[in-house]
């Protein structure tokens, strides 16, 4: 054998040895990490902060993700699982533990409390949100079980608890677009003179920063449908 013809098969040899020696990725298995549900919610919600719900398209979610769009298919059939996901990761967070001690008002108030403030950080969401079917949304189930357990503990007849949550749920909404309003929506401006009442009471207005009277007027409304939800109740109105 020449010396070229030896070291030719000393180096086929040794790159032999190589691969045997080097771990060898299991068939089939992708390169990177595969997408996870919770990986695609952070993502839904970063483009919706960053650009409104508008922002939220399926090609600018597998771009911000860094995957193709057909990898994205993988984990959410269309845009509809997307908002799904996004439902449950806000339901997940409102807070319905004050049913737990079988007092209905002491529960309504914190879950109330709780519901506007988790959706006050994400009010974008609010109209696609308050109009999206419940259905393959466990943690959103969950949370109107435990809701509507506190409300039957109470003595609520079944068939009303629905429409006492819904009523609530309208309140909720409205109130969180209310924490992000800016601190002068009521200031009369130029049309002073003629709402001077109104300019007056604006004026006037308890508090300081729109937080706090967003506060006051959350408080106000909510006491004020405990309180009609509560007498309808007990005279048997429901």
């Amino acid at each position: 054998m020449s010396m070229d013809a030896g070291a030719s098969s000393a180096r086929r040899d040794a790159a032999a040895g190589r691969a045997r020696d080097s771990p060898r990725r299991a068939a089939g298995r992708p390169p990177q990490a595969v997408l996870s549900k919770a990986q695609i919610t952070r993502a839904a919600l970063k483009l919706i902060e960053a650009d409104g719900y508008k922002g939220l398209t399926m090609s600018a979610l597998a771009k911000r993700l860094g995957v193709a769009p057909s990898a994205l298919y993988n984990h959410v059939a269309a845009k509809q699982d997307v908002l799904v996901l996004l439902e449950d990761h806000l339901m997940a967070m409102v807070d319905v533990s004050g049913f737990d001690g079988g007092q209905w008002e002491p529960g309504v108030r914190r879950w109330a409390w709780s519901y506007r403030d988790v959706f006050a950080r994400h009010t974008p969401l609010i109209p696609v949100i308050a109009v999206l079917p419940v259905t393959n949304a466990p943690q959103t189930v969950a949370m109107y079980e435990a809701v509507t357990a506190g409300f039957l503990a109470d003595g609520w007849p079944r068939d009303r608890i629905v429409d006492a949550i819904v009523a609530l749920e309208s309140f909720i909404f409205g109130s969180a677009f209310d924490v992000i309003a800016p601190p002068d929506i009521f200031e009369t401006g130029g049309l002073a003179a003629s709402a001077p009442e109104f300019s007056a009471a604006v004026a006037d207005r308890w508090g300081e920063g729109e937080t706090s009277r967003s506060d006051s007027a959350f408080g106000i409304g909510l006491d004020a449908l405990i309180s009609g939800l509560s007498a309808r109740r007990a005279s048997g109105g429901f």
